[in-house]
Parts: structure tokens; C-alpha cells; sequence
């Protein structure tokens, strides 16, 4: 069965008994569980208990030997998003899918929902990230980098910091002085 097919027999989740989950899996198999366990809930006819699940990606740009490359990294990797309703049948269901390693929050036994307020939040955060593509560093904190694109183009500097919010801090020499220029990612690359 298609990815397709599964997506839309899924449940609306418009009811309030609908709650999300984040469940563990082995870091590396996130996709397997997406559609293992969509397979799993079609066979088993729980398909009104499901409103979606999630393996939420966003683009990031590398430079992979001086050319440009967008590729899929994973928001939150070894994790499954579901929304769902929680019984005794869906909590085996889950739990009970291959490469699923438990629910994070609650015990054992009786897993906690993620609070409405974080939901929102995560997911604001989610559809944010799903709209900008981020570049990933490749260098580090002293490597030299030559600027690519804007007004800085062909200048030769080195790494001074890198922010987590795609930003660089490059010491570059302008008029024969140290000059700092905080620079995207993608404008820079290793020299």
C-alpha cells in the first residue's frame, strides 16, 4: 500500500480526544516506522484513532565539494510525531511496531500527551522551519573561508564563531584592517 493510500484513510483529528505523541524509534529507520505503522494501522482497521503522523524534515543546503547540494535533515532524528487516540488497542499498536523503541513522557505503562500549548508551539515551529532551506556548516571555528556571494564576494577570511541560526562570523581583511562580518552559511565556503 502506497504512502498515499494510507494518508487518506487517516482520521481528520478535529476532535479534542485527539492528542499528540512523540514516540522513540532507532535513529536512522524514522521513515520505516512512518510507514510501517501507517501499514499496521490500515491492517488493523484503526484508522479513526490516527489523525497524522510525522517525520518532519527540513532542506538544508551543503557545500559538498565546492557545489551546492540541498538534501532532507531530520528535525528531530530517532523521533515519530503522531497524533492519536489513546487506548489500550492504539498504545500496543505503536508500541508494539518494529524499531519503536517507547513513548517519551508518562511511564511505562501510560504515556503523557505532549500539553496543547507545546503542540502549538512545535507545530508553528515545524511549518516555520518547512519554509526557509538552511545551510549546514561545513568548517570550523579557525578555518579559512572565502565569501562567495554578496558584497564581500572573493574576500578571504577565517572563522571567528558559527551560530546555530545559519550564521558565520568570518575576520576578513578590509582596507588592510581585521574586519568582523557576520555572513550566511551559504555565502561562505572552505577554502
Amino acid at each position: 500500500m502506497t504512502d498515499a493510500n494510507t494518508e487518506r484513510v487517516l482520521a481528520t483529528g478535529d476532535s479534542p480526544d485527539f492528542k499528540w505523541y512523540i514516540v522513540h524509534v532507532l535513529s536512522g529507520f524514522e521513515n520505516r516506522v512512518l510507514k510501517t505503522l501507517k501499514e499496521r494501522i490500515v491492517n488493523h482497521n484503526m484508522t479513526e484513532y490516527f489523525a497524522e503522523i510525522m517525520v518532519p524534515e527540513e532542506s538544508v543546503v551543503a557545500n559538498v565539494n565546492g557545489k551546492k547540494r540541498t538534501m532532507k535533515k531530520k528535525f528531530f532524528p530517532g523521533y515519530v510525531l503522531i497524533k492519536m487516540i489513546m487506548t489500550e488497542k492504539t498504545w500496543h499498536l505503536v508500541k508494539d511496531t518494529d524499531k519503536i523503541t517507547g513513548f517519551i513522557g508518562g511511564t511505562k505503562d501510560k504515556p503523557m500527551p505532549i500539553s496543547d500549548e507545546e503542540a502549538a508551539s512545535m507545530t508553528a515551529s515545524l511549518a516555520e522551519g518547512f519554509k526557509r532551506t538552511r545551510s549546514v556548516a561545513n568548517f570550523s571555528e579557525g578555518d579559512s573561508v572565502k565569501v562567495i556571494e554578496g558584497p564581500f564576494a572573493s574576500f578571504v577570511g577565517v572563522v571567528e564563531a558559527i551560530s546555530d541560526k545559519g550564521k558565520v562570523k568570518v575576520q576578513v581583511s578590509i582596507f588592510g584592517r581585521p574586519t568582523p562580518v557576520e555572513l550566511e552559511f551559504s555565502q561562505v565556503e572552505k577554502v
